[in-house]
């Protein structure tokens, strides 16, 4: 096993967000207090105090998780299903993160062979690299509503293909894996005994298609493959991200037993507070109101960042999300593909609004592209597209492209960026600009 290398999503916002006067670069939903929380149960006599029992005694308490939330979560995947899922098929660990490097960890080894959907989360390929496995890209389609091509998942697989890993709804387009192609994918990885990882975090947050849509994509637990494992958490759809509470789910009992094995070495027991907090979350008594808050919160705001799409169509384009709490958006001019760093980088120096550089977050061929967390606060999305809305008017001219008329400042070479000919001149006499301009960043 070797370091993965640096995670650039998290170190993205591990320097930008606390300084954001609006963090749109956020992918989780608007985020609750304890009290908050309280107030969402059907049961309005509960108090923010009644949530977490204060004589409870703070021991490892159960190993595998709490009863009350994996009770709560076999609920959650045993609606409308043939075969419900027992509790003791779910794991809680803190945070989906842990929940992903436990299934890599447990299930691969070096010379092993791995396929992942992408775009995505850094993690679900790193980390597979890191423990010595071969990875290859399925990738997306921008030009097909980011749907990726079955017949290339098909040419991946190969003798030693040992886990292919989807994210769905996918980070950061917003796009799902519609429920053909998913039965697609099961019955090619049931042929191979090939186990499945779905990334669900973002599940259940549909907010453009509807469960009565045959393309409505259920769980991967919900297709009939034991060898499938889906994670999840309270971080994204449950505006929880502050109790780092996540779990695993199989219904295969190896598999299952292989990630317990392995978490005894990380974890033991995940905070007993944290997941009194979860069950009460995913309790029905205040489920329902949370994600409807949320859902709503998503409907409204993607409204907001459509009409700032449209009124932008000569610089910006995308796919509408139809789940999940991000958008990946680009941005050029002239035909050309703005660098997203400098971007980015100017935009939040200049407006305080903070959004992610795709080809930070995701790869260099995703240049122009920036995600947007548009499930905050309606205000702070509202405040900070009319921000850059007033930059775009004023400023989006200075923004450098990356691809175009090969012409860098001053001779240098190594540089990603180019520089329109007619603003060349002046974006020199910038310092503020010059001082963050790529090439200073390059090792060249």
């Amino acid at each position: 096993m070797s370091p993965p290398p640096p995670f650039a999503v998290e170190q993205w916002m591990d320097k930008y967000e606390t300084t954001a006067k609006y963090n749109i670069a956020e992918t989780c939903c608007a985020s609750v207090s304890i009290e908050e929380l309280a107030s969402l149960c059907e049961n309005k006599d509960v108090k923010a105090s009644d949530i977490i029992d204060l004589s409870a005694i703070q021991h490892y308490s159960e190993i595998r998780g709490s009863t009350p939330l994996r009770n709560n979560l076999s609920r959650l995947y045993s609606s409308k299903v043939g075969t419900p899922l027992p509790p003791d098929n779910i794991l809680i660990t803190p945070g989906a993160i842990a929940a992903n490097f436990l299934v890599f960890y447990a299930l691969l080894k070096p010379g092993d062979h791995v396929i992942c959907h992408y775009p995505t989360y850094q993690q679900l390929y790193s980390v597979p690299a890191s423990l010595g496995a071969e990875v290859d890209l399925w990738k997306s389609k921008p030009e097909n509503k980011w749907l990726p091509d079955f017949e290339e998942l098909e040419a991946m697989i190969k003798d030693n293909t040992k886990l292919i890993i989807l994210n769905n709804p996918q980070n950061p387009t917003g796009q799902i894996l519609p429920k053909p192609l998913l039965q697609k994918i099961i019955t090619l990885a049931e042929s191979k005994n090939i186990p499945i990882l779905s990334d669900e975090v973002y599940r259940p947050l549909f907010h453009g298609i509807s469960p009565l849509d045959p393309d409505f994509p259920p769980s991967i637990l919900s297709l009939g493959y034991e060898n499938t494992i889906a994670t999840g958490s309270l971080s994204k759809a449950y505006s929880l991200a502050g109790i780092r509470v996540g779990w695993l789910a199989s219904r295969s009992p190896e598999i299952l037993e292989r990630c317990a094995s392995a978490r005894d070495y990380t974890t033991i027991a995940v905070s007993q507070l944290d997941q009194q907090v979860a069950a009460f979350a995913l309790a029905p008594e205040t489920l329902h109101s949370l994600l409807g808050r949320n859902i709503q919160l998503a409907k409204s705001n993607l409204e907001l960042l459509e009409r700032f799409v449209i009124k932008h169509d000569e610089f910006c384009s995308y796919t509408r999300p139809v789940a999940g709490t991000t958008a990946f958006v680009k941005f050029s001019r002239e035909g050309q593909a703005v660098d997203a760093k400098v971007f980015c980088e100017i935009l939040q120096a200049k407006t305080g609004v903070m959004f992610l550089p795709g080809d930070v977050g995701f790869g260099s061929e995703w240049k122009g592209y920036v995600r947007v967390g548009f499930v905050q606060r309606t205000e702070v999305v509202r405040e900070g597209l009319e921000a850059v809305r007033r930059f775009m008017r004023r400023e989006f001219d200075e923004v450098p492209l990356t691809s175009a008329d090969w012409f860098t400042p001053e001779g240098r070479t190594g540089s990603n960026t180019v520089y329109p000919r007619y603003l060349l001149g002046s974006l020199l006499n910038i310092p503020a600009i010059h001082t963050i301009a790529p090439w200073q960043f390059s090792s060249n």
